[in-house]
């Protein structure tokens, strides 16, 4: 079936009417709900229960490197800005403790199947740190050794020659994700990162030529003094260079909650108009180019896992956005990251002295988490069904939890029904699909399913970005 057209996906005034503010259900529920009540025992307990049953469940491991030379003004990531090259060591030396008392928590049998260095810049480290961390990993963890897994590292261009593209190569990266945001000298200057084309591509032939499977580009649109014409320049040369994958994200501009945003100013960010005409071209041409538009704001080959697994229904969302890797437990590890393990979230302490004060303690970093009940696995059943394979079929839930489905979610299917009339979604023969203009609105269809923003027990609609 041929993919979905520029025109059949794009409905203006439709978005318009539904574009508000909602979460990107990288878990539900969603992380405003997580509470201190949930710290590191129940961790531990959760850990424990996932080296009982058999098969054992896979691992993935995800680091939050924290460090950057330089802020970009668009920012929202939990990061530390300095030059000073020492305090990665100090970091370190407290990562490494933390991966020494998580991998005593899992059976050596559960392999990494999955791991992923995010950020922050993660090759703000040098070579030695590069390699010393993921031998300290290979220590504790049992990670894989025939190339199948999916190991993917987040680089700043800035950051990296072909040099250091080749030392993450060697230490068992396979995947590569590339900043961006846009190649427009003037966008540039204005959210503080001056990145040439030249570097970036060299980056990316520098990964080509070391064997990486797969390279990701990530995009902003809504940046300052972009427009259709701009950045379909930068999305040229991006298509140009090939990247099997692609992120365009929209940039939520919330400076009361974000301070390098407070640099940007408002006058310069484009009008909304504009901003979804910058969407509506992104979508046509990275579609006309043969990407298939996966949802929300991920774009991949038809050939790319991510597509395949769309396919097959079985893509998944964590932390790090699409996954195709379901069947894991994830370990966060590193200042704030979060994990799933069983049937829990938890995360680590968001400010570095209170991470290295646990860790010289001997203690996890844990703070907070949240244990799931059976509403809340069900509905997280449905949410990722419907944000990740584009629809839900009514029958395995009913088996799987016990329920009718046209029951236990009239209330939601009700509400559905004036969405279906919007042609956002089609309601019928025991499942619901995503229609193609659905895919830019999925988080609307899933904010009906959830029912902490129903009882307001989430974050208010300000702590979110906007769908659109």
């Amino acid at each position: 079936m041929a993919p979905p057209t520029y025109s059949s996906l794009f409905d203006p005034e439709c978005i318009r009417r539904y574009d508000k503010a909602g979460p990107r259900y990288t878990s539900y529920p969603t992380a405003p709900l997580f509470h201190e009540e949930f710290g590191e025992a129940d961790y531990r307990t959760w850990a424990g229960r996932g080296n009982e049953g058999r098969p054992l469940r896979p691992l993935s491991l995800y680091f939050h490197l924290p460090f950057c030379a330089t802020v970009c003004f668009y920012c929202a990531c939990n990061k530390v800005v300095t030059r000073d090259r020492s305090r990665a060591a100090r970091y370190l030396e407290r990562l490494t403790r933390e991966i020494e008392l998580q991998g005593g928590l899992f059976d050596r049998g559960r392999t990494v199947d999955q791991l992923a260095w995010g950020g922050g810049t993660p090759t703000f480290l040098d070579h030695d740190q590069i390699r010393a961390l993921m031998a300290a990993t290979r220590r504790h963890f049992s990670l894989r050794n025939d190339d199948l897994g999916e190991y993917s590292v987040e680089v700043d261009p800035r950051e990296a020659s072909a040099e250091t593209i080749a030392v993450l190569r060697e230490v068992g990266f396979n995947r590569l994700s590339i900043g961006v945001q846009d190649f427009d000298p003037e966008v540039q200057r204005a959210v503080n990162r001056i990145q040439s084309e030249a570097r970036t591509l060299e980056v990316m032939e520098a990964a080509r030529r070391t064997g990486f499977h797969s390279i990701n580009v990530d995009l902003i649109y809504g940046l300052p003094f972009q427009n259709v014409e701009r950045f379909a320049r930068t999305l040229e040369k991006v298509i140009a260079a090939g990247p099997e994958r692609l992120s365009v994200f929209n940039y939520a501009h919330l400076p009361e909650r974000f301070k390098p945003q407070r640099r940007i100013r408002a006058e310069d960010l484009p009008p909304p108009a504009e901003k979804l005409a910058i969407l509506g071209y992104t979508i046509e041409r990275l579609t006309g180019a043969g990407y298939v538009y996966i949802g929300m704001d991920h774009f991949a080959r038809p050939d790319d896992e991510l597509a395949l697994a769309q396919r097959e229904g079985t893509l998944y969302r964590n932390f790090q956005g699409y996954s195709t890797h379901a069947d894991c437990d994830l370990v966060g590890l590193g200042v704030t990251a979060i994990g799933k393990v069983g049937e829990s979230y938890s995360q680590n302490v968001r400010e570095l002295p209170s991470y290295y004060e646990r860790l010289d303690a001997g203690r996890l970093p844990v703070f907070r988490g949240y244990e799931l009940d059976a509403d809340d696995r069900l509905r997280r059943d449905v949410i990722m069904g419907l944000a990740c394979n584009l629809g839900v079929a009514f029958p395995p839930i009913e088996k799987r939890y016990g329920i009718v489905f046209t029951d236990y979610f009239r209330r939601e299917l009700s509400e559905l029904a004036a969405m279906a009339a919007d042609g956002l979604v089609e309601i019928g023969g025991r499942e619901i699909r995503v229609a193609p203009p659905g895919r830019l609105l999925v988080r609307n269809l899933c904010m009906v399913f959830d029912r902490y923003l129903r009882e307001q027990r989430a974050a208010p609609a300000r702590a979110y970005s906007r769908v659109i």
